[in-house]
């Protein structure tokens, strides 16, 4: 815990007045930062994650008020045209129509794009909202979106509060709804659903409620694919439990006690490997294609999947045939270096174990490209840590308005629609 911050209030902003502000104006502030610090705990995380939302959605309908033709909506479009578009629509997709028992295919047997890439259990949220209230299916998978975008920022403040004072973890919490791709989280994508539910299994391993933790997995691995890296970050910390047993002086032949929680932890790193596996084998139940997720996912790719290979070809297209090659070194052995880090080490050995895990998920499968930006989302945990790196307001405030600007630049240049020269656009 970082027991030792003298940060009482909610942002702690408000506690020496800078030179030349208005000494009437100095005192409101301070008032409503004192009012404001006595509200409970979910008010401030909740108000505050909405104002991060509200300045999104700002920029949103900037943006589209600059948005020519497109594939989908005529020129300058309303916000909610604007923010269902890209995978909104497959979604929508999915919701409407289902997914295809037989997978489509060009003249040539190729396995062309399909909603096989996208998870059920956000789409069919979205299908019992829309049939329980009348709404349209847009509007519905919006809505889900953003009280499941509010949902993970109060879980995530939580979990911090294991490891941070109530100040530190409010900023983490708004580290992480102000990150430049956090946008996404009111968008009908199923990201927001997905970290909700990561947010909350993480919160229960760390609590060391490995029995409660399990639907709660099943139910993630069936919003996105992370089930693969939860499976493995479970199964280290089952290995560092054990070590830590034995190294105790437990006799080698010795079974765990039941209070331990081994066997809890073991069985949860079961279901999540079974969870993981879910979705490829409804699809192969459905159209009778043993690799019909993966044939579809990698349509996107233009090429089958071939583990860490993507991230040298990228490397080698930014950097060269020589330092190319390097790159992925590089890279990761400064993310080594970055999680042994004094404000990484803060988050303590589940937290670090997912975040290697999920970096370590990303090397073996990812194909990097723009839409990497918002896969590193289920890293959030690492918000706490750039909180932890620093008391300073002038450092965290900063922080802050770095991560707005940047929604801009993401925004602008990747959700609003621009042809390529060579034809369509790089996807958000």
């Amino acid at each position: 815990m970082d027991n030792g911050s003298m940060d009482n209030g909610p942002m702690h902003a408000l506690s020496v007045a800078p030179v030349g502000l208005n000494a009437a104006l100095w005192t409101r502030l301070a008032s409503a930062g004192t009012r404001v610090s006595r509200w409970p705990w979910w008010v401030q995380v909740g108000g505050l994650y909405l104002a991060a939302r509200l300045v999104s959605a700002w920029i949103f309908m900037a943006a589209a008020l600059h948005q020519g033709v497109n594939p989908w909506f005529p020129a300058k479009p309303d916000y909610w045209s604007f923010v269902n578009i890209w995978d909104a629509r497959w979604y929508g997709e999915a919701l409407q129509n289902g997914y295809p028992d037989v997978l489509p295919t060009d003249a040539a047997g190729n396995v062309q794009e399909n909603a096989w890439a996208f998870y059920a259990l956000f789409p069919m949220l979205g299908r019992v909202l829309a049939g329980a209230t009348g709404m349209q299916p847009a509007l519905a998978l919006t809505l889900i979106a953003m009280v499941c975008g509010l949902g993970t920022a109060l879980v995530a403040y939580s979990l911090f509060r294991h490891r941070a004072t109530h100040t530190t973890a409010l900023w983490g919490t708004v580290f992480f709804s102000t990150f430049p791709v956090s946008p996404v989280l009111q968008v009908p994508y199923a990201e927001s659903l997905n970290l909700l539910l990561l947010a909350a299994a993480l919160l229960l391993v760390v609590q060391r409620r490995y029995l409660s933790a399990m639907p709660v997995v099943v139910l993630m691995c069936l919003s996105r694919p992370t089930g693969v890296p939860f499976a493995a970050m479970a199964g280290l910390l089952f290995l560092y439990r054990l070590w830590h047993w034995r190294a105790a002086g437990s006799p080698r032949g010795a079974a765990a006690p039941a209070g331990s929680g081994l066997w809890s932890l073991a069985g949860l790193t079961v279901v999540s490997g079974i969870g993981a596996l879910l979705w490829p084998a409804i699809a192969w139940a459905v159209t009778g294609d043993i690799q019909a997720y993966t044939k579809t996912e990698t349509v996107w790719r233009g090429h089958d999947l071939v583990p860490f290979k993507p991230w040298f070809d990228t490397g080698i297209l930014l950097f060269g045939p020589v330092l190319g090659v390097l790159a992925p070194f590089v890279f990761v052995a400064l993310f080594v270096l970055f999680m042994m880090s004094r404000p990484v080490a803060a988050l303590g050995t589940e937290l670090r174990l997912w975040c290697s895990c999920y970096m370590g998920y990303l090397l073996i499968f990812l194909h990097p490209q723009t839409s990497t930006f918002r896969m590193l989302l289920p890293l959030f945990p690492l918000a706490l840590s750039a909180a932890l790196l620093s008391r300073s307001r002038a450092y965290r405030g900063t922080v802050v308005v770095m991560f707005l600007l940047l929604q801009i630049v993401w925004i602008v240049w990747l959700w609003a629609w621009a042809p390529l020269p060579g034809g369509g656009d790089y996807p958000p």
